[in-house]
């Protein structure tokens, strides 16, 4: 009997649904702490719905 050592289970969800990205919203969405978010902001697919994060820029002048 042989098998194939390269064989991949197929999960159920995507690859890309696994990493945040970083998006634009115009609409007003819930995040996960139930406030609004708007502008830019960090999306993921939980496999149901999409799940927002507020988006906070850097700056490193004001870390210095």
């Amino acid at each position: 009997m042989s098998f194939d050592r390269n064989f991949k289970i197929v999960s159920s969800q995507a690859s890309w649904t696994e990493i945040w990205h970083l998006w634009t919203v115009i609409v007003p969405r819930r995040s996960i702490n139930g406030q609004l978010v708007y502008g830019k902001v960090w999306r993921r697919h939980d496999g149901r719905d999409w799940i927002y994060k507020k988006f906070t820029e850097f700056d490193g002048e004001e870390a210095a």
